[in-house]
């Protein structure tokens, strides 16, 4: 995967996120994919797990603007930080994170993993963020 296709996933990644379209993340994914969210439980698996964890996390989340810092790109493998702010029932939030990508030679992702961190309030990134 070049950088460019990576940052294209990304941008397709931030639509669906920022539009709640659960389909479209699921269709980001290959049908036996694992996505884990959390590092201690077990993945959500193919697209049908995608829909239905996008479903239910994304149920309460409004005016979300997601945006992701340079992309580090290795053969099948990527790496890059993310940056949300949303409201979550109307409480304001901020997420940090990270993923580690895994793709198939379609473009798709076959394995995500991801960290994050939340704060309360809109926060944005500190200087040199993303670089």
């Amino acid at each position: 995967m070049t950088t460019e296709q990576v940052q294209q996933w990304l941008d397709d990644y931030r639509t669906a996120w920022e539009t709640r379209d659960a389909d479209a993340a699921a269709a980001l994914f290959t049908d036996d994919a694992t996505y884990r969210e959390q590092p201690y439980e077990e993945p959500y698996r193919g697209r049908e797990g995608v829909r239905a964890y996008w479903t239910r996390v994304t149920a309460t989340q409004s005016d979300i603007s997601f945006r992701t810092g340079r992309v580090v790109a290795a053969g099948s493998h990527a790496a890059v930080e993310w940056w949300v702010t949303l409201r979550n029932d109307g409480a304001e939030v901020t997420l940090a994170g990270e993923f580690f990508l895994e793709f198939n030679e379609g473009g798709l992702v076959r394995h995500l993993r991801e960290y994050w961190h939340f704060a309360p309030g809109l926060i944005e990134p500190p200087a040199g963020w993303g670089q």
